[in-house]
C-alpha cells in the first residue's frame, strides 16, 4: 500500500478540521455556553474524554452534531455549577489518554483544591522528577480535560502566568483563577 504524500506548495486543511472516520471521532458530544466562551465536552458514554474552549469562535468538533449522553448531562450540571460559583470540585468521571509521566502529573493536578496553587517546578518535586520543569510544562498543556482537571491552577513560582493551551489562552487562565480566588500576576 502507498500513501500520498503532500504537494509542496498545496494548502493543508487545519489538524483540528479534519476529521477521520475512526476512534477519534466523538461518539458523544454536548456544547455548552460559559463566560469563557462555547465548551465542547466529548465522553466515551463512561467518562468525559475531552474538554475544549472556543478558541477564535471554534470547538474542535464543531461540524458534529450533538450526541450527548448521561455522563455528559453530569458534567453540563457540574460545570454550570462551578461557573455559578456554587461548586469547587468536580465528581464526573474523567478517563484521560495520555503517557505514563502525563498521567502523573494530571493525578497530582486532579487533587488539588479549588483556590490553590502550585508551581512546574513543585509538580516536578511531587512526582519525582524536580529538574524535568519542560516535561512538567508539556504534560500540563496537554491535559485533554482542562477546568475539570485543574490545569489553570499551575503558575510559574514567581507567581505569573507563563502559558495556557485551553480557549483564548492567557485570557482564559486568567479568568479561571480570578474566579477561583488565585492571586496571580500577568
Amino acid at each position: 500500500m502507498t500513501t500520498a504524500s503532500p504537494v509542496a506548495g498545496a494548502p493543508r486543511a487545519p489538524a483540528s478540521r479534519v476529521l477521520v472516520p475512526d476512534s477519534r471521532t466523538p461518539v458523544f458530544l454536548r456544547r455548552i455556553d460559559s463566560p469563557l466562551g462555547r465548551i465542547e465536552l466529548v465522553s466515551d458514554g463512561e467518562a468525559i474524554v475531552s474538554l475544549a474552549i472556543e478558541c477564535d469562535g471554534a470547538l474542535p468538533f464543531d461540524d458534529i452534531p450533538e450526541h450527548t449522553a448521561p455522563v455528559l448531562d453530569v458534567a453540563v450540571t457540574q460545570l454550570r455549577e462551578y461557573f455559578a460559583g456554587a461548586r469547587t470540585y468536580f465528581t464526573v468521571p474523567v478517563l484521560l489518554a495520555g503517557t505514563a509521566f502525563q498521567q502523573t502529573i494530571w493525578r497530582e493536578l486532579a487533587r488539588m483544591p479549588f483556590g490553590t496553587v502550585t508551581s512546574y517546578g513543585a509538580l516536578g518535586d511531587a512526582t519525582g522528577r524536580p529538574t524535568a520543569g519542560r516535561a512538567v510544562g508539556g504534560a500540563v498543556g496537554a491535559n485533554p480535560v482542562p477546568i475539570i482537571v485543574p490545569c489553570h491552577r499551575v503558575l510559574a513560582t514567581s507567581g505569573r502566568i507563563t502559558g495556557f493551551s485551553a480557549g483564548e489562552g492567557i485570557a482564559t487562565k486568567a479568568w479561571l483563577l480570578d474566579h477561583e480566588g488565585i492571586e496571580h500576576r500577568l
